[in-house]
């Protein structure tokens, strides 16, 4: 789960305990379930998702008929998205967090797209032997770092799930200093570029491949 701290102060926790969120991405209305009281933060969108999904949707990279895995899916939004835009997606979480997740993608696609996306159980650098070593196109990521003492077992699994022809895109919001060290650390492992910056939501989108040299889909 996506567990970035906010202080209940925080003006933007108003939309965030709405009961549900609407979107129009790929020709669909996606209607989320939020359920701040029972999930927390895990069960509310984040503007990172949203500007992933935007990215997706403008086309800057090729979503028909890849193999994608979203990483602390929380709502299920950029899984969803990917589905709708083609890809065949896995869409993961840990456990606390499956049914929630679950009823959004199946309340979101339509029948004929029922089979494009799946949702498991992950744990960053848990059972990953469960998921086939480099076995996907691309791996996602919104607002999924937050806690420093998970950064290992991110980076671990992020290694796990990419081969050389791999691209890891991961949208931010840089909150702490704590995040600029993950992507530090990203930088050990990973070929890492600032592809986008939204301005109004302070979200970046990094993207990242193993190959050292920039690898289009």
């Amino acid at each position: 789960m996506a567990l970035v701290p906010y202080n209940d102060s925080t003006a933007v926790l108003g939309k965030l305990r709405h009961s549900s969120a609407e979107f129009h991405f790929a020709n669909h209305t996606v209607r989320l379930a939020q359920d701040w009281n029972r999930l927390g933060v895990a069960a509310v969108v984040w503007d990172a998702a949203v500007v992933l999904c935007m990215y997706m949707e403008l086309g800057h990279i090729e979503l028909k008929g890849k193999t994608a895995i979203e990483l602390g899916a929380g709502t299920g939004l950029v899984g969803i998205v990917a589905a709708l835009l083609g890809a065949n997606v896995t869409v993961t979480d840990r456990a606390p967090a499956l049914d929630f997740l679950s009823a959004n993608v199946r309340d979101n696609l339509p029948p004929g797209l029922q089979g494009a996306a799946r949702v498991s159980e992950l744990t960053w650098g848990e059972g990953l032997e469960r998921y086939e070593g480099g076995a996907y196109d691309l791996v996602l990521g919104a607002d999924i770092v937050y806690l420093e003492e998970t950064f290992p077992a991110l980076l671990r699994t992020l290694e796990h799930l990419s081969s050389d022809r791999t691209v890891v895109l991961l949208a931010c919001r840089l909150r702490y200093e704590r995040d600029q060290r993950f992507l530090s650390l990203l930088r050990g492992s990973f070929a890492v570029q600032d592809i986008h910056y939204d301005a109004q939501r302070d979200v970046h989108l990094y993207r990242a491949t193993k190959a050292t040299r920039t690898r289009d889909l």
